[in-house]
């Protein structure tokens, strides 16, 4: 009799659960949006989006901070949030793929260039036969550094292989390059790595040491790059006002100003 009744106050819980989450997510405010962004300087320019949509459109927005790639996602998927801004469409496309998202682009933000940065040389022309290179481990940040590499001279890919190659599709290495492959927010520390000559960082870890790609770089993504970043909401509330509200607050001058001053230049408008 005690295992039915702890059988029935489960299914009681989990029902109450439910309809609290339900009753929650219907009662929410029409002008209330939940925003999942990335730790770094792309939060102060998430935050100036924020007070642009709250004095322009009396829109509140509530912010989420995310220290890795993949949760922002997870979230946005299970409803936890309305959108994201922190990623660029060949990541996005990726993560679809292999997870089956059904998320749509509702906004543009900006190209933050990745660049390769070194403590040991001072010009590509002086990277030497073997050198250790790191590189980040995701697809999209792996691929956009083996481009970078190929922009340069240093390296050939395999042709056609369009904007994800990996390692493995490079078919010159005429300097025998050794290419280490992390995660990306380790690369700030891997630049004082003995063995490291070069690494490739994301622009909102570089900054968060004070590398600026126009200024540091020995190599540096152009300003055409498909990597701009997007604004990224679910299928099923793409047409929400409260989502166009936000990307018109944050698709604003006040907001590519912010960007200036933070990333010296090292942010491109992509709108």
């Amino acid at each position: 009799m005690r295992q039915w009744w702890m059988i029935f106050k489960l299914f009681w819980i989990i029902g109450i659960s439910v309809c609290f989450i339900s009753c929650y997510n219907k009662k929410r405010p029409a002008n209330t949006v939940r925003i999942g962004v990335a730790v770094g300087p792309e939060l102060a320019l998430a935050e100036k989006a924020k007070e642009i949509a709250l004095k322009r459109y009396g829109l509140k927005v509530d912010l989420v901070p995310f220290t890795d790639y993949i949760l922002p996602n997870v979230a946005l998927s299970q409803k936890d949030l309305d959108a994201n801004v922190y990623q660029h469409k060949p990541f996005l496309d990726a993560q679809s793929e292999q997870r089956g998202y059904s998320f749509a682009i509702i906004g543009k933000t900006f190209v933050f260039p990745i660049a390769g940065y070194s403590h040991k040389i001072r010009t590509i022309g002086s990277v030497k036969n073997g050198d250790k290179i790191a590189i980040p481990n995701d697809p999209t940040n792996e691929g956009r550094a083996l481009l970078l590499f190929q922009k340069y001279g240093l390296i050939r890919l395999k042709p056609g292989v369009g904007i994800l190659p990996k390692v493995t599709d490079i078919v010159a290495n005429p300097k025998e390059l050794r290419f280490v492959e992390l995660e990306a927010p380790q690369m700030p520390r891997v630049l004082d790595d003995p063995q490291v000559v070069i690494a490739v960082i994301n622009n909102n870890f570089a900054s968060q040491i004070n590398l600026i790609p126009k200024r540091d770089g020995l190599m540096v993504e152009g300003g055409n790059s498909p990597y701009v970043n997007l604004v990224v909401s679910r299928m099923d509330n793409r047409n929400e006002d409260r989502l166009r509200k936000f990307t018109l607050a944050y698709e604003s001058e006040e907001v590519a100003h912010v960007a200036d001053s933070i990333f010296k230049g090292g942010a491109i408008k992509g709108w």
